[in-house]
């Protein structure tokens, strides 16, 4: 017979020497890109250090305990406020917000106490029968500073040094600090049933005025109250939400196989829908172009009527449906012509999709890798999260001055707070005070503690990208093993899945790495973009603005085309074992000799996915809408009682998108895989006895090639 001539290209298009012993992925490998990988090893020894320094200099108990003026945890075990858990504000009417109140920066006296006060009382009014009566003494005294018990100290006296608030009101603790006790009568706000209340500086209050120092408290403790409802309906319906989530596994997984069946049906019949709809489409508009043929007013021109908010008008006029029409025509000749003369390239496509559904049938393992990525995934998030946290603790305690006048010059700057007192601070910002504001420091390593917070965040970007790396390179292994087989599955390898993953991590750790760290770069600078674009929204530069939005734009489509490289550049590390940049090179040639093909793969392949995780997911979410909601009358009395029916189902649906893209995904990495080697086919091979092809007989015959074995009655 007449054979074809194999034409097998390398870089830049020319011929490449055909290798005769290739079979598939190759065995006999050698470690590839060796500097990279050493490069990784050290960075994650010394991300592990950095990690232990964090941990050595840090302390969560700042994140986790409020702390007062000194700079004292409230509720730290072996301290004096071991048991004063609770935040107390002297002076709340100071505090603006609740971001100021968690930050710690109202310019009020801060103190920890036991308890937060129940009653309404003024440092005036306690101090009068102290002689009579110490009871009213010692309740308020606990709301003072340790050790104050001069209640004959002038009012005066006490309100300038700070010892005593000059009034309590009756709060209750939230986020471990004292909040005014509101509650709601008849429409009216009130704090213990009063709507009034005396300052302790000889002014009548109203209590609006303590919710408007503490805005927005109400709704924090209402989403408290929602908090501890949708806490509830978890926990009655967590079982019925694993119900769920398995049969959104079990659908993802049967639609899966399924494609090898369903997949042309699947898009031929979408497709001749959509034509059948346009053409129903540019009907109904000749028809009402017709219908209006005539009319008054239906021949006037639409830029004759202008902008009009009522689109109704636009209906009665005959040029509106021409406009339409026409539109409908145009698309439904592109759609026709794209399948005329695509019609070869789709059966490819479809075919390539039913062979994924082919390969994962034989390696069903590959369905649950995604969990071992997603593990690895947590891992980084959780080291990195630590880190940060423990980082940001890091340092001793900077006290600034918190002045209630807005124009004082010391306002913010650094004090300390064993001198202030006899500053010069106080004479000229009366009312300021020295207070904790947040932990730092003056060694080297404070110093870089953002430099660090840094470097913590572009370790972690590499290591998550490592991780995906090494998920798609493991998976297009054992894809490739399948492709490679020419008698599939007997010639397959044993447990393809963890000798591809062996593979991966023995000899091409290296490459693997330099293409997460190449991303990981792109994804640096984009969070450095956002950023400058954050620091720069109240800016009046247009330039700037302009620029930044050009380079923000940039670099996401430069990370798009990365990711898409590197996709590749894998299959081609998983197949031959070659360095990242050589594979990357070769696959990007590939890619571009074969550039309709890949357009048309990429987009039927996302249409079908995207049908399936649709008809998953909203299976699953109405088949649980009516379940939570008793519609479902046979065991309508098994659904759990809920305060918020959406709570569970909003789980539901939402877990099922995610099973569904874990799964679809494996399916969308061993499509490309096949797709590639499939070309790689095409190039080696011309079904020759010595270069057979490996592609399936149905990819044969819409290609109609044949190998030499079958024409010559082999």
């Amino acid at each position: 017979m007449a054979r074809e001539e194999a034409h097998y290209y390398g870089k830049h298009g020319e011929p490449r020497k055909f290798d005769p012993t290739f079979k598939g992925p190759i065995h006999n490998r050698h470690c590839t890109d060796v500097l990279c990988c050493v490069l990784f090893v050290l960075v994650i020894l010394g991300y592990i250090a950095l990690g232990v320094v964090a941990w050595v200099h840090g302390d969560p108990k700042k994140v986790v305990y409020p702390t007062d003026s000194r700079g004292q945890f409230c509720g730290q075990k072996g301290s004096a406020n071991e048991n004063k858990t609770i935040l107390f504000y002297f002076n709340i009417l100071k505090c603006a917000s609740p971001v100021v109140l968690t930050s710690l920066q109202c310019p009020t006296t801060q103190l920890c106490v036991e308890r937060c006060p129940d009653r309404f009382a003024t440092f005036i009014n306690v101090r009068s029968p102290f002689r009579v009566n110490r009871t009213y003494w010692e309740y308020y005294r606990q709301f003072c500073k340790p050790g104050f018990n001069s209640p004959r100290k002038s009012a005066a006296q006490v309100m300038r040094d700070e010892d005593c608030p000059s009034m309590i009101i009756p709060s209750r603790p939230f986020l471990r600090r004292c909040f005014p006790d509101f509650t709601t009568r008849n429409g009216i706000l009130t704090v213990a049933n009063k709507t009034t209340f005396r300052d302790g500086l000889g002014k009548t209050r109203n209590v609006t005025e303590l919710r408007d120092a503490a805005k927005g408290i109400n709704h924090v403790l209402d989403a408290r109250e929602v908090g501890m409802k949708i806490f509830e309906d978890y926990t009655n319906s967590w079982f019925w939400i694993l119900i769920g989530l398995v049969i959104a596994m079990v659908l993802s997984l049967v639609f899966i196989l399924l494609l090898r069946f369903t997949a042309g049906v699947l898009f031929w019949f979408v497709i001749f829908a959509v034509i059948t709809v346009i053409g129903y489409g540019i009907w109904h508009c000749y028809w009402e172009y017709s219908s209006l043929k005539g009319k008054p007013g239906s021949d006037i021109p639409i830029y004759d009527i202008g902008f009009q908010t009522d689109l109704r008008v636009y209906l009665q006029l005959r040029q509106t449906w021409l406009a339409f029409m026409i539109v409908l025509c145009i698309l439904e000749l592109a759609l026709l012509l794209m399948l005329i003369f695509l019609r070869k390239r789709i059966s490819i496509a479809i075919a390539l999709l039913r062979e994924g559904s082919k390969a994962i049938g034989c390696i069903m393992s590959t369905l649950f890798y995604p969990i071992i990525t997603f593990m690895l995934l947590a891992i980084c998030i959780c080291y990195w999260a630590v880190t940060a946290i423990f980082l940001s603790t890091s340092g001793e305690g900077v006290y600034k001055v918190l002045a209630p006048q807005s124009h004082c010059k010391y306002a913010n700057t650094t004090c300390n707070p064993q001198i202030f007192n006899t500053s010069n601070v106080i004479r000229l910002c009366p009312g300021a005070q020295c207070a904790f504001a947040f932990y730092g420091g003056e060694t080297v390593y404070h110093k870089y503690i953002f430099i660090l917070q840094i470097c913590n965040l572009f370790v972690f970007l590499w290591l998550v990208n490592f991780a995906i790396a090494l998920g798609q390179c493991t998976l297009a292994g054992a894809f490739a093993s399948y492709y490679w087989a020419f008698k599939k599955p007997a010639d397959m390898p044993s447990y393809p899945l963890f000798a591809s993953f062996a593979r991966s991590l023995r000899y091409h750790t290296g490459s693997l790495a330099l293409g997460s760290l190449i991303l990981a770069l792109v994804q640096m600078i984009r969070v450095v973009l956002e950023y400058l674009d954050n620091k720069l929204k109240g800016a009046q530069n247009q330039f700037a603005k302009f620029l930044l939005c050009c380079l923000k734009c940039c670099f996401w489509c430069l990370e798009k085309f990365i990711k898409l490289l590197n996709r590749n550049a894998y299959i081609m590390i998983a197949i031959y074992g070659k360095n990242f940049c050589t594979s990357a090179k070769e696959a990007f040639f590939l890619l571009m000799r074969n550039v309709v093909r890949v357009a048309v793969l990429d987009k039927v392949t996302d249409f079908l996915l995207f049908l399936g995780k649709l008809l998953i997911v909203g299976g699953v979410g109405v088949l649980a809408f009516f379940f939570f909601t008793r519609r479902i009358t046979i065991v309508a009395g098994e659904a759990p009682s809920l305060n918020y029916y959406w709570v569970p189902l909003a789980t539901v649906i939402f877990g099922s998108y995610l099973i569904a893209h874990g799964f679809f995904s494996v399916y969308a990495m061993c499509v490309d895989t096949l797709f590639l080697c499939f070309l790689e086919d095409l190039e080696r091979n011309d079904g020759s006895e010595e270069r057979p092809y490996f592609m399936s007989k149905t990819l044969m015959k819409i290609l109609r090639k044949t190998n030499w074995e079958k024409e010559e009655g082999h």
